[in-house]
């Protein structure tokens, strides 16, 4: 019995050192399987990846295994969908000039920033969209090992914070400004056309010495172009001003919580409910920002029980939460305060998971392939080591990460 689950771990490995191209048929058996945070979960379950799809999921007793079929023991661990993570930015150094990297090099970075943490699917919200682009044919090509990747590309900004403009600027990578809704409302198709799968814009802006706000009117602009053409999006906001900004002109998608600006009140949670607007808390951001501001250590922790409280508030309403990190801005790679913190903020494991898998796959339009575990859905899988139903921290504890079929990352 031994024998028959090590062998295959063996071929699992020679595969994904050669370029993740590890056959898209796999079978993984005796796991505890949660199909969806809302339904029981499978003790002791297996399921049957086929052609990169769910072929069969149920009791290990009743999942026949085809003869030959790569198979990995997962006794004792936890399967769940896909991990999303709402909230990136392919900005890295080691992913910057794409053209010029090798496969290795992409690869690596992929892993450390994503796969390594479980994401199958990301939503990369400001980056230089033809680069983006290149990285997404070098995966679709099969050369690149990643997840899958929407982007918004270039954001929308009136004038380029100031924190971006040094990196821009090592980096030799240039962002546009916009100075008019004309101008906006030109470049929304545009962008869409190049491959954009949302927009995203900066209803505030942190500048040196004020927080910049954009126009009301330029705002609504870029949200009606992108909501004609069928497409989400999103908002940096930093303070009142911008969440005011956002919500007039119709986002879908605040991209933070606001420590900087007042507590959400009941009135401002019940908007963002009446209108749909889902909300991506980062709050591992706020601990980052306060210790490169130098702040004390209150200082910070009032911060981060303002970002709290908002999160709190916002979930007891019944608000949609999706998970993110901010990752490529801040290089903390790890999600595991991130998950400490929502579950600080009150969120249950079944939320949580809603924000890792079925929030962000209905959201984004794919609910009817991703998200949940289940047959005939696409094979996108996170393998944990332990159950995050006894500790939210366990969502960080990833053992494998699977895409269609293919392992994209197993712990070492």
């Amino acid at each position: 019995m031994r024998t028959r689950f090590v062998l295959p771990f063996l071929m699992l490995w020679a595969l994904l050192g050669c370029g993740g191209t590890f056959a898209s048929d796999l079978a993984l058996v005796g796991a505890k399987i949660y199909l969806s945070p809302t339904e029981q979960p499978i003790e002791h379950g297996s399921i049957l990846v086929r052609n990169g799809r769910i072929d069969a999921v149920g009791p290990s007793a009743t999942v026949r295994i085809p003869r030959g079929t790569p198979t990995v023991d997962c006794t004792g661990l936890i399967i769940t969908a896909g991990f999303w993570n709402s909230h990136v930015h392919l900005i890295l150094p080691g992913l910057l000039h794409a053209e010029k990297l090798s496969s290795e090099q992409l690869s690596a970075q992929l892993e450390e920033m994503l796969t390594h943490w479980g994401f199958t699917s990301v939503f990369d919200i400001a980056s230089v969209l033809e680069n983006t682009n290149i990285i997404r044919r070098r995966m679709e090509s099969g050369e690149v090992r990643g997840p899958r990747i929407l982007t918004t590309g270039e954001p929308f900004w009136v004038r380029t914070p100031i924190y971006i403009r040094e990196f821009l600027d090592t980096n030799h990578i240039a962002m546009p400004e916009i100075h008019s809704k004309e101008q906006a409302a030109t470049r929304v198709p545009q962008q869409i056309h190049d491959g954009a799968d949302g927009i995203k814009i900066f209803a505030s802006s942190i500048e040196r010495d004020e927080i910049l706000t954009m126009p009301l009117d330029m705002a609504t602009s870029i949200v009606g172009e992108a909501h004609a053409a069928h497409k989400l999006v999103f908002a940096h906001v930093s303070n009142d001003e911008g969440n005011e900004v956002a919500m007039q002109s119709g986002v879908d998608i605040l991209a933070h919580t606001t420590p900087s600006g007042s507590v959400w009140s009941d009135t401002f949670v019940k908007r963002l409910n009446a209108t749909h607007t889902a909300v991506i808390p980062t709050l591992t951001l706020w601990d980052v920002e306060a210790k490169k501001d130098g702040a004390s250590s209150e200082v910070a922790e009032k911060w981060m029980d303002k970002a709290i409280q908002q999160l709190r508030r916002f979930s007891e309403s019944g608000g949609e939460v999706l998970f993110g990190t901010d990752v490529g801005y801040i290089e903390r790679f790890d999600t595991t305060e991130e998950f400490a913190l929502m579950s600080r903020a009150g969120l249950s494991f079944q939320q949580i998971l809603a924000s890792l898998t079925t929030n962000p796959a209905q959201r984004f339009g794919a609910a009817s392939r991703l998200g949940r575990i289940g047959r005939g859905m696409e094979a996108d899988l996170t393998v944990l080591s332990a159950d995050p139903a006894q500790e939210a921290r366990a969502f960080a504890k990833v053992r494998y990460t699977i895409v269609r079929g293919k392992v994209m990352y197993a712990r070492r």
